[in-house]
């Protein structure tokens, strides 16, 4: 058996940012050699950031990363660090003509092994996602190649993230290649219970393949998708060696014992059943093993529990996208109800609580304690924060226009979004909106009020699921964040008198339930029921949720925490005439 000490660098790089990706990419390298690496992975399309969707049809941005991944080789020498493999994911081309239905400048999802200062060998995605947020037809061609290096005597080989995912490919031909480790540079998106499922896949892809597997992924927020880190090794047999802690930057280092390698080298052609052909190249890096040196003892990180995920999941994505979208600070409505204070919490965990301003803007209708429950997490918390009265402001609304019924009601909700688009315009705040999912499900929200903002923290969060975070963090060490009045006293709007969220809805739990079904399970009408859901329910939220979808298409963008979001993953027509019909 030989020695080989692995660093897996999962770090947070920014789509687009490709000169910014490349320092990180030294600067990471450097810090593996600190650390005796032998090898040292990044994720996949590091060098550009992932997904970059549609720029990578756009030849300037092609030909910078190609350029990009040349330098970076070459500075990686000239800064002492050449005889440190890297394996680094970026953006390349297919040597294709072009033809219909073929991406334009047919772009390639592709992985590079640098060394010495060049670029040793090079391959691409073979399989290609177009399920849920992945839309990989539209963007790349396929590879065709696995690429196997001898290092200190062992034979690695790389593949990318969803050849994990999918049967046949490059990852089915490892075993007959001989391999005696398998890197899998990812851009794997979180939603809820996916730790569990990655384990169990790269362990089966393990045994699969006769050899361990080293899976190492990026992490922190891009748009509405939330990358969880979660980087792993696990042996031949599939047993987890070695893991990585979620949500944060790690330079994840790993000693292994491998068997050597005793291939051929050159290429080789299999059949990948799949009813394609994988060419295997194999290269020379270094033939002699390392001399034995004393392995550090493997670090397999503690695992967050469900609630812990999605409330960091959520932290992330907000901090991400204010930091990679340059604003200083965020501004919301404070309302004193559970969901703008869990919004406050998680912005004030996010960016610090200086960053973070809220506005109360009481209308004739809030309740006393809607006020004082605001001002008490103010207190708590040390946001900053101001008080505009909105009754006057709507009442010379109502001087010049006549308004009844819903429409005065959503008045309010609209002077609301106006005062914090306003302050956001004067000040250069972003601004969070604090709808749930329960509440964009069913059209619970008003266009141009409570849904005008740049970034929706929770609106991948059921509201069942919104008492069970705020309940989890409060239970944080430290002084709660959220008065309790917040948490336990009945939902409302407070748009007329006496208003009430269950005059209208049934209680949250029953209708949260119907709609993971309906929006997250795809189920119909008759499935619904079978499933034990009323049938006068399914039929009236069912109408509900299928008219909302104008709404949901204008909200703004929030972190994608279950396995189907409004936004990337659910695509229906606005205008549509097919009902679930009894």
């Amino acid at each position: 058996m030989a020695q080989l000490r692995i660093a897996l660098a999962q770090t947070n790089p920014v789509v687009g940012d490709i000169t910014g990706n490349a320092d990180m990419l030294v600067e990471w390298t450097r810090r593996a050699a600190g650390r005796g690496a032998h090898l040292v992975v990044f994720p996949e399309m590091f060098l550009t950031g992932y997904p970059a969707e549609d720029l990578v049809l756009r030849s300037s941005f092609v030909e910078a990363s190609i350029t990009a991944l040349s330098k970076a080789a070459m500075r990686l020498a000239d800064e002492g660090f050449g005889d440190l493999p890297v394996v680094v994911g970026y953006l390349d081309r297919a040597d294709l003509a072009p033809r219909v239905g073929q991406p334009k400048g047919a772009p390639l999802d592709a992985v590079a092994l640098l060394h010495e200062g060049r670029v040793v060998t090079k391959s691409a995605k073979h399989h290609l996602p177009n399920y849920g947020v992945f839309d990989e037809y539209r963007y790349f061609v396929r590879g065709d190649r696995l690429p196997i290096f001898r290092l200190h005597g062992v034979d690695v080989a790389v593949a990318v993230c969803e050849d994990l995912w999918q049967d046949g490919g490059p990852v089915s031909v490892v075993a007959e290649a001989g391999a005696g480790l398998l890197v899998v540079p990812n851009g794997s998106p979180y939603e809820t219970n996916k730790d569990d499922v990655r384990l169990e896949l790269c362990a089966r892809r393990a045994r699969e393949a006769g050899c361990a597997l080293a899976y190492v992924n990026m992490v922190g927020g891009q748009d509405e998708l939330v990358f969880d880190g979660d980087s792993l090794i696990v042996d031949a047999s599939g047993e987890l060696v070695a893991r990585a802690p979620q949500f944060e930057e790690d330079l994840f280092v790993t000693d292994l014992e491998l068997p050597e390698g005793a291939g051929e080298l050159g290429e080789s052609r299999h059949d990948a059943h799949d009813g394609t052909v994988i060419t295997v190249e194999r290269v020379l890096l270094s033939a002699a093993p390392v001399e034995p040196y004393e392995p550090e003892a493997p670090v397999v990180a503690e695992r967050l529990d469900d609630l812990a995920e999605i409330y960091h999941a959520l932290v992330l994505g907000v901090r991400d996208y204010v930091r990679k979208n340059g604003f200083r600070s965020v501004i919301l409505g404070l309302s004193g109800g559970i969901d703008s204070a869990l919004v406050a919490t998680i912005a004030a965990d996010a960016v610090g609580p200086e960053r973070v301003h809220v506005v109360l803007m009481p209308s004739r209708y809030s309740s006393d304690h809607s006020i004082t429950d605001a001002e008490e997490l103010v207190r708590r918390q040390g946001v900053d924060s101001q008080m505009v009265p909105i009754a006057d402001i709507v009442a010379a609304f109502e001087k010049e226009i006549e308004l009844h019924g819903l429409a005065a009601e959503n008045l309010q909700a609209r002077v609301r979004g106006m005062l914090l688009m306003s302050l956001s315009n004067e000040h250069g705040h972003l601004v969070l909106t604090t709808g749930n999912k329960s509440e964009l499900a069913t059209g619970y929200s008003t266009l141009y009020g409570d849904s005008a903002g740049g970034f929706a923290p929770i609106k991948d969060v059921l509201k069942s699921v919104v008492w069970k975070l705020a309940e989890w963090r409060n239970a944080q060490p430290g002084r709660p964040p959220i008065p309790e009045n917040s948490i336990t006293k009945e939902p409302s709007a407070e748009l007329r008198p006496d208003q009430r969220d269950t005059d209208s809805l049934p209680p949250y739990e029953v209708l949260d339930r119907l709609l993971r079904d309906y929006v997250e399970r795809d189920m119909g009408r008759d499935e619904l029921v079978a499933a034990g859901h009323d049938p006068e329910l399914v039929t009236q939220i069912i109408r509900l949720v299928d008219l909302a979808e104008y709404k949901r298409r204008q909200y703004p963008p929030g972190p994608k925490i279950t396995p189907k979001n409004f936004g990337r993953d659910r695509r229906l027509p606005i205008t549509n005439r097919w009902r679930e019909r009894p």
